[in-house]
């Protein structure tokens, strides 16, 4: 009778915790997994928008890695992501380390810090087009007043000069999403343990690399996958600042597959996003296993 009873009473617990995920559930279903589905469904057809749709399998994948712009969109996608994603976790670090002290003006600075970030994407990288221009520019201006050139930089027009100012425009944009993310996590730490520590005469840089960055790992590699995925599909400042150029080495996976979808090569453009979503998933899942999630909720 009580095996009947306690049967019954997990029956319902279990019913419940259902009714409560089912939301979430059907939002997943509907606006993750079936999009996901039907790029993987479209990228097996030659879907071009004026000639008939015919099922061709795995033959834009193969024509995908034999493209030499596929691999060119992946050299650049995947360096932008190994440059511009470390110097934003470290200066969101330094940002929100120094926020976390008890400074004057604290709160003040805590929402200047997060202006570039709220700004608009578009309207930002139009500001940073504006100050890379070639003949009236506040980089060339400041570069030529400051003696550290003799003759205007062509920063959009080289390889080097576009990549740069790309990772320049992001960090700046991005970088105060991962300070106020890692300030959440800093906040979180109990400040007993700093006080302890201080008894104990540990110095600062002791304290924060026996302290606060373990108890920190959890919200770094949170910050970390947020920026990965983002720097992976980034789109909208490449298409604002360089459009690819000079000569498609700044071009990215997202510019590279909407070139396709622009075109009406929707076969082949979904073949792309697959690829991406892929790259994606095998980072946040490698992430999520070096975080040990499991363990640190637990």
């Amino acid at each position: 009778m009580l095996k009947d009873i306690n049967k019954i009473r997990n029956y319902r617990e279990l019913r419940e915790a259902y009714s409560f995920l089912l939301p979430l559930i059907v939002f997943i279903l509907a606006f993750i997994l079936l999009p996901v589905a039907g790029a993987i469904f479209t990228s097996l057809f030659k879907d071009i928008s004026f000639l008939e749709k015919k099922f061709i399998f795995f033959e834009n994948y193969k024509y995908l890695f034999k493209d030499p712009g596929f691999w060119q969109a992946f050299r650049f996608t995947m360096l932008f992501l190994i440059v511009s994603v470390p110097l934003e976790m470290i200066f969101g670090l330094l940002f929100a380390v120094i926020l976390n002290q008890s400074i004057p003006f604290r709160g003040c600075l805590r929402a200047c810090v997060l202006i570039p970030w709220a700004i608009p994407a578009a309207i930002s990288a139009r500001t940073w087009e504006l100050i890379y221009n070639y003949h009236y520019g506040l980089a060339n201006f400041l570069f030529m007043k400051l003696g550290l050139t003799n003759a205007p930089i062509n920063w959009l027009g080289s390889n080097l000069g576009a990549f740069s100012s790309l990772v320049i425009s992001d960090v700046w944009k991005t970088t105060p999403f991962v300070a106020i993310i890692l300030l959440a996590g800093l906040q979180a730490i109990p400040v007993e343990l700093h006080a302890q520590a201080r008894v104990d005469r540990a110095n600062f840089l002791q304290r924060f690399y026996k302290i606060t960055l373990p108890l920190l790992k959890p919200v770094l590699i949170v910050a970390l996958l947020f920026r990965t995925i983002d720097a992976l599909r980034i789109f909208d400042l490449v298409y604002v600042l360089t459009m690819g150029g000079p000569g498609g080495v700044t071009t990215s996976f997202s510019m590279y597959g909407y070139r396709y979808f622009l075109a009406g090569d929707f076969g082949y453009g979904s073949s792309v996003s697959v690829v991406l979503f892929i790259i994606a998933l095998g980072l946040s899942i490698f992430y999520v296993r070096i975080g040990k999630w499991g363990k640190e909720v637990i």
